[in-house]
C-alpha cells in the first residue's frame, strides 16, 4: 500500500501532468483497467484509452487550463483533494470548483478517480 507521501507525491505529479496538456501522457497515470467519472454523475471512461480520448476532447474544446489541487487528505490507498481548473475559451474562461477522490495500487498509478462538481460549481468570465 503507498504511503501519504507517496499519494501525495503521486498528486503533485498528476497536477504537472494535466497541466502539460499531453493526453497520453496523464492516462498514463492511471491503470490499464482504470475508472474515471468527470463529473462523478456521468458515464465512466473505462480504461486508458477511454481516459486519453476524456482529455483530448477537453483539451481539443479549451485554450489552455490551470489546474490546481488543495487540501490533500490520504486514508490507505486513496487520495481525496479540493481541486480548481480554470479553462481559456477564447475571450473568456471558466473555473470549476470541486473534490476529486483517486484510488491507487501499490505503484501510485490510479485505479479510479471520480471528480464531484456540479452546475453550481462552475463560474465563467
Amino acid at each position: 500500500m503507498p504511503t501519504p507521501d507517496e499519494l501525495r507525491t503521486a498528486l503533485d505529479h498528476y497536477v504537472a501532468t494535466i497541466n502539460g496538456r499531453d493526453p497520453g501522457a496523464i492516462a498514463a497515470l492511471f491503470t490499464e483497467d482504470a475508472v474515471q467519472a468527470d463529473p462523478a454523475s456521468q458515464p465512466p471512461n473505462i480504461g486508458r484509452a477511454a481516459i486519453t480520448a476524456f482529455f483530448e476532447n477537453g483539451i481539443a474544446a479549451s485554450d489552455g487550463w490551470t489546474f490546481e489541487a488543495s487540501d490533500v487528505h490520504t486514508c490507505a490507498s486513496t487520495v481525496a483533494f479540493h481541486f480548481r481548473i480554470t479553462v481559456s475559451l477564447g475571450e473568456g474562461s471558466m473555473e470549476i470548483n470541486g473534490v476529486e477522490v483517486f484510488g491507487s495500487d501499490d505503484g501510485c498509478r490510479f485505479t479510479s478517480a471520480q471528480a464531484y462538481w456540479d452546475d453550481a460549481d462552475v463560474t465563467f468570465s
